[in-house]
C-alpha cells in the first residue's frame, strides 16, 4: 500500500512539473492587436527622423543589384560573429538607430525589436542587432512594401522558451509625405505583456 501511494505521489509530481513548464495558451492576436496599437505604431514610424533616414538610403543605396544586396547580407552575418562590426556599428550607431532603440525602451518590454527597411529591404536603422541586414526575401516585406502603400502585415504568434513569452511581428509599409511609399518597418510585439497590460485595463 505504501508503494503505491509513493507511485501515485510521484505521478502527481511529474504531472505538476509539467503543467508548469508547459507554455501558456496562445494570445488572441484579433483582439490584442487593436487598430489603436497599430495606430501608436504608425505615430512613432511617421515621425521626420523615419522617412529623412530611409530617404538618404534609398538614395545612397539606389538600383542595387541583388548580388551586391547578397553581398551586404552576407557581410552583416559575418559580423555578427566577428570582432570587427563596421556595417553593424554603422547601423547601430545611426540617429535613427538611437531613435528607435528610445521607442523601444519606452515600451517597458512591448516592443521587442524595431527595424526599419529601405525600399530594396535592407536595414537602415534598428533598435537591437537583427540576424540579417535584407529582409526583402521575407513577408514582412514582401506583404507590406511590395503589396501597397497602406499594407499591414500581422504575422502569427510564436512562443519563445528562452523568454517564456508569445510573441509576432507587425510590419507596415512606411511612406513619405506624398503617400509615396518608400520602405518598411517591422515592430515585435511581446504579446505577453500586451495581454496582461489589457487584463489590467492599462
Amino acid at each position: 500500500m505504501k508503494f503505491v501511494t509513493t507511485a501515485l505521489a510521484s505521478t502527481f509530481i511529474v504531472a505538476s512539473l509539467a503543467t508548469a513548464h508547459a507554455e501558456p495558451a496562445q494570445p488572441d492576436i484579433a483582439k490584442l492587436v487593436s487598430p489603436e496599437l497599430i495606430k501608436q505604431i504608425q505615430e512613432f514610424v511617421s515621425t521626420e527622423i523615419v522617412t529623412v533616414s530611409v530617404e538618404a538610403q534609398n538614395a545612397r543605396l539606389t538600383d542595387l543589384s541583388q548580388d551586391k544586396i547578397d553581398e551586404l547580407d552576407n557581410q552583416w552575418k559575418a559580423e555578427r560573429e566577428a570582432a570587427d562590426k563596421p556595417l553593424i556599428a554603422a547601423t547601430l550607431s545611426s540617429p535613427l538607430s538611437v531613435y528607435l532603440a528610445r521607442i523601444q525602451g519606452k515600451s517597458l518590454g512591448l516592443y521587442p525589436e524595431i527595424f526599419v527597411m529601405d525600399k530594396n529591404g535592407l536595414n537602415v536603422g534598428q533598435s537591437s542587432i537583427t540576424s540579417d541586414f535584407w529582409q526583402g526575401d521575407e513577408a514582412k516585406f514582401q506583404k507590406t512594401y511590395d503589396v501597397s502603400e497602406d499594407a499591414i502585415f500581422i504575422d502569427e504568434a510564436e512562443w519563445d522558451d528562452d523568454m517564456k513569452i508569445w510573441r509576432n511581428q507587425v510590419s507596415l509599409t512606411l511612406v513619405d509625405s506624398a503617400k509615396k511609399k518608400i520602405g518598411a518597418v517591422t515592430v515585435e510585439l511581446n504579446l505577453t505583456e500586451l495581454e496582461r497590460r489589457a487584463l489590467a485595463g492599462s
